[in-house]
């Protein structure tokens, strides 16, 4: 079975609010009904003061054909 692999950047609001500027939940409730599955969170490395700017859903579903 093959899959195909979506990413999906959210940053965050500042570097001193690590709050993201959008609803992660609202993020991976609408691909779930496009048959898209969380895969993984990937967060990056620090910067500065030691927090991130962003992070990235990973998104994964199985190829049809």
């Amino acid at each position: 079975m093959s899959y195909e692999y979506k990413f999906v950047k959210v940053e965050l609001k500042g570097v001193f609010e690590s709050k993201p500027k959008q609803d992660y939940r609202e993020i991976v409730r609408e691909h779930a009904g496009e048959n898209w599955k969380l895969f993984q969170i990937f967060a990056p490395g620090t910067h500065g003061y030691g927090t991130a700017t962003w992070f990235e859903l990973i998104f994964e579903r199985a190829v049809r054909g």
